[in-house]
């Protein structure tokens, strides 16, 4: 098997393991691809927690009292579960615990899975970017004893999950444990890989160009109004039950592991392919929560 197994943390179901991103600037979206991720454009953002991994399918379990997950494994993230689920589950931990856990927003998570930290000269300067949540273009290691070994768990093409029999590249067909492959620059565990994640805001195909330079979030369809897109009338498929989703997956190209990919599914949908972490705000001049 390619991937290497890390460090696990025991700890209690209700426990969500967070890790504090400090804030910065970066640049929003990209200049390639599709039209819905540019252009990209300098934001800032304040410093936030968000999950060391995705909520695992045992943690899913001891909140909702069933595992929706149709390839089953505790360790694993829980998938299968909506938007809609995932709110309701987070209000369950947050009336139990006394946190204020939330999903995190589109720029939240596409800073947090670029960690442009790792990039961070003496002068400020940052003279690339990441196409990955990792230096360079390719998927697999080229230094050390993991010399050769994938990054990640994707897709490589058309019926290639894991490679073939005795050198599998990814070691992995299917979902895989949350602390498989190593983390990225601010120690997060699959951050553009093995599971889509969800995230808060409402999709707009515009947002890249009317989001807010300061902790930019959709809420809602304000400056861009539902009606204007005519799904009534199957012109468009944009309503106000549409939520973004990132990362890529076991079941997606390469392609989808960048960070400023974005695609959208009804709010009430669920897949095998999506599950979700939790991120809160910090608050005070430390962070504290």
């Amino acid at each position: 098997m390619a991937q290497r197994k890390y460090n696990k943390t025991i700890l209690g179901p209700l426990h969500i393991e967070t890790v504090k991103v400090q804030g910065g600037t970066f640049d929003l979206g990209s200049n390639d691809g599709s039209a819905d991720r540019k252009p990209a454009h300098t934001v800032v953002l304040d410093d936030f927690y968000l999950g060391k991994y995705e909520i695992k399918q045992q943690q899913w379990m001891a909140v909702m009292d069933e595992n929706p997950s149709f390839y089953k494994c505790d360790e694993c993230p829980v998938t299968n579960v909506s938007w809609d689920d995932v709110q309701e589950y987070i209000s369950k931990v947050n009336s139990q615990t006394g946190k204020k856990y939330r999903l995190p927003t589109e720029a939240e998570w596409e800073y947090a899975a670029k960690a442009m930290i790792g990039t961070q000269e003496i002068d400020e300067n940052q003279t690339s970017q990441r196409i990955y949540p990792w230096d360079g273009s390719s998927m697999r290691n080229n230094r050390g004893k993991d010399k050769g070994e994938m990054k990640a768990n994707f897709k490589r093409g058309r019926g290639d999950y894991a490679g073939i029999a005795g050198r599998q590249n990814d070691g992995a067909i299917i979902t895989e444990e949350v602390y498989s492959y190593a983390p990225n620059d601010f120690c997060l565990y699959n951050i553009a890989w093995n599971v889509n994640e969800w995230l808060y805001d409402l999709y707009r195909p515009n947002s890249y160009q009317d989001f807010n330079d300061l902790n930019p979030i959709r809420r809602s369809d304000y400056l861009d109004e539902a009606n204007l897109y005519d799904k009534k009338n199957f012109n468009s498929l944009i309503d106000n039950k549409l939520r973004v989703y990132k990362g890529g997956s076991w079941n997606d190209v390469a392609y989808w592991l960048s960070p400023g990919t974005r695609r959208f599914i009804d709010q009430d949908s669920s897949t095998a392919a999506i599950g979700f972490r939790c991120a809160m705000i910090a608050i005070g001049k430390k962070g504290s929560h």
